[in-house]
């Protein structure tokens, strides 16, 4: 169903709004707000046989456009419009376009809002999805509005007002409509969430978008959760009192691995491999007791973003609540998790991860030899004029081993070779999983945080790693390619995403985000399998 262009009465004035009937009459009722100021939880719409209520459906109440519905309630003050006006890409000189592509924008709090601002940022770190949003069609509620929302970020300078989505998030996941009463005498404010759990329930809406093929086209039988979010987990357990017990062996698919944090817990990998080898009890049906028993975990199939949850939050039974667990856990900014797979996936890996790494020692050489060159050249006074061919000894060389130009190919020649060199290294049956991770190497994309003591309270902010964005808008968001190594591989710097103020966060300060005190600890971490090219 199209929008519609309706009227809106109120206090004797009459406004032009939109209506959408494909999305939630809370939508509607907000873009009321916008131009009446009456909140929504004080408003009442008129329609068809009484009131506009959270579960109308717009279908039986058949709006025509031109339609002018009369409104009901006491006006608050109005939502402020941008100290500066927007401005759109479409209307900037290159000057002013460089500028701003250089630096994404902010998503304004609506009022404890932050954990949901952190984590459409970090997901934003995922191009493939926003091609998936914007191939299919039709898409459920909460879907539909990512795509608006993710579209709305792209063509402003400013930040944005993510009022439509909030609402509709709320709506499908009513818990994050909790209102926070623990405050006597102050006015009801909605509670604060958890951004995991947003993080979740974000993708769990996703979950009947199709997935995309590699030139990025929707396709039919495949979710683009399924394809990209997905792994799959293989659980043994093993009776550790009854040795000829048969283990039982169950697979289940997982959006997430955890790292379980403990009192002599480190670093991100030791925890993860606490959190896949456990001592847990349960009935024995060979002892017909309650005995103790090993479970093994190892991931059978590995996705190309792979979610990490530092489990930071634990329910404390002696104050009935929940807490957080402040201690320092150094994560890593490249993960190997051939370590974290069955005996079958890792010998699928072994031999493309082991020449991968091999490569991009060799990348790394001929970056510092192309550095060196490029320094050399802008320090080197003007050659001297041009000696004839004539005059030169047939014995002079011509380049030196110190990385003179001619030394080095142009780098796309190299790339192309190493790309049809670990293509021919991976396993036919990953090539046949589009989606999963073809290399079971990472590089850390994206960082949700947590600020402060209290596990119901805080502050959650957004890192995302900067050329996530450069190399997305060089390539419109496409899948990767050889075009991408063309990406400025030094550019190691982050954006910090603190609702609407957006900064650089340079990496040798990704420590700080460790952990260890009230200060911003990391808490989801979005790893990005290491591309061939």
């Amino acid at each position: 169903m199209t929008q519609l262009a309706v009227h809106i009465k109120h206090a004797g004035k009459v406004y032009n709004v939109t209506l959408d009937p494909d999305l939630h009459p809370n939508v509607f009722k907000e873009a009321v707000y916008q131009v009446t100021g009456v909140p929504p939880d004080r408003m009442k719409v008129m329609i068809k046989g009484g009131i506009l209520k959270d579960d109308t459906d717009w279908k039986k109440v058949a709006p025509k456009a031109g339609q002018t519905f009369m409104v009901i309630g006491a006006a608050g003050e109005l939502p402020k419009p941008p100290e500066t006006p927007v401005v759109f890409l479409e209307d900037m000189d290159e000057s002013e376009m460089a500028q701003v592509l250089s630096m994404p924008i902010g998503l304004k709090n609506l009022g404890n809002t932050c954990y949901m601002n952190a984590t459409v940022q970090a997901m934003r770190a995922i191009p493939e999805l926003q091609i998936a949003l914007s191939t299919s069609s039709p898409l459920d509620v909460l879907p539909k509005a990512l795509r608006e929302l993710y579209n709305n970020m792209s063509r402003t300078t400013e930040s944005v007002v993510p009022l439509t989505f909030l609402t509709i998030l709320r709506q499908a996941v009513p818990q994050f409509a909790e209102v926070d009463r623990s405050k006597s005498g102050m006015m009801a404010a909605y509670a604060q969430q958890d951004a995991e759990e947003c993080w979740t329930q974000i993708l769990h809406a996703l979950k009947d978008v199709p997935g995309i093929d590699a030139a990025g086209s929707s396709i039919s039988g495949k979710t683009f959760v399924d394809q990209f979010m997905v792994g799959e987990m293989r659980r043994e357990l093993k009776c550790d009192e009854a040795q000829d017990e048969p283990p039982t062996v169950s697979v289940e698919r997982v959006l997430k691995i955890e790292c379980n944090i403990s009192g002599t817990t480190n670093f991100m990998h030791t925890g993860i491999m606490d959190a896949l080898n456990q001592k847990v009890e349960k009935n024995s049906p060979s002892l017909r007791r309650d005995a103790i028993y090993t479970q093994t975990s190892r991931m059978s199939r590995l996705p190309s973003y792979l979610t990490v949850h530092m489990v930071r939050f634990a329910w404390r039974r002696d104050v009935e609540r929940k807490a957080k667990i402040m201690r320092k856990v150094k994560f890593a900014t490249e993960f190997d998790a051939l370590d974290i797979v069955t005996p079958e996936l890792k010998e699928k890996f072994t031999p493309v991860s082991r020449r991968l790494k091999e490569i991009e020692k060799e990348r790394f050489e001929r970056r510092k030899v192309r550095k060196r060159t490029k320094a050399a050249l802008s320090t080197t006074p003007a050659p001297p004029p041009t000696v004839p061919d004539s005059a030169m000894s047939v014995d002079e060389p011509t380049a030196d081993s110190s990385g003179t130009p001619g030394e080095l190919e142009e780098e796309s020649v190299y790339r192309s070779r190493e790309l049809t060199e670990l293509e021919g290294l991976v396993d036919p049956s990953l090539k046949d999983d589009f989606g999963c991770s073809l290399t079971g190497l990472y590089d850390l994309v994206a960082i949700v945080t947590h600020k402060g003591a209290q596990a119901d309270a805080g502050h959650y902010m957004g890192f995302v790693k900067s050329n996530v964005f450069h190399g997305s808008k060089s390539t419109e968001g496409a899948t990767s390619s050889l075009e991408r190594s063309a990406i400025d591989e030094d550019d190691e710097n982050w954006y910090k995403f603190d609702d609407d103020k957006v900064s650089v966060f340079p990496k040798d300060k990704l420590g700080t985000i460790d952990g260890g005190g009230e200060d911003s600890s990391a808490y989801v971490l979005l790893y990005k399998s290491k591309s061939l090219a």
